[in-house]
């Protein structure tokens, strides 16, 4: 489980992609929604506790589909303005970048065999 969320390395399919991030938005929103307007300094620590593992997920992922991780940036740039409710151009661009993630990451197939970064999930059973 350590490697799975805190290791840039290898690939991920589509399932365990969005188990993934279930599993860093589950405290997500647990958080959101029971601390209260007074101890929401404590943000700077539960957020960039959760981000470095979902960077790891979308490192892994964007592997999977044959591209390098920095094209992951964007998306975990996004993360921060695209997060709660947007407003004004700057935090709609960010939404935008995250549901084209969602699509990209969440519904299309990674490359089929080994590519430069691994064997794919299939293989590697066999």
């Amino acid at each position: 489980m350590l490697e799975f969320l805190f290791s840039s390395t290898g690939r991920i399919g589509r399932t365990l992609f969005l188990l993934g991030l279930i599993v860093l938005l589950i405290p997500a929103l647990l958080y959101q929604s029971y601390v209260d307007d007074g101890l929401r300094w404590t943000g700077w620590i539960v957020y960039p506790a959760l981000l470095f593992p979902a960077a790891c997920l979308i490192s892994k992922r964007l592997h999977d589909c044959g591209r390098r991780a920095w094209w992951g940036f964007p998306v975990v740039w996004a993360l921060f303005p695209g997060w709660a409710e947007p407003h004004g151009a700057y935090q709609f661009v960010a939404l935008a970048i995250l549901v084209v993630a969602a699509v990209d990451l969440g519904v299309m197939p990674g490359q089929n065999g080994a590519n430069r970064f691994g064997p794919s999930r299939v293989e590697q059973a066999a």
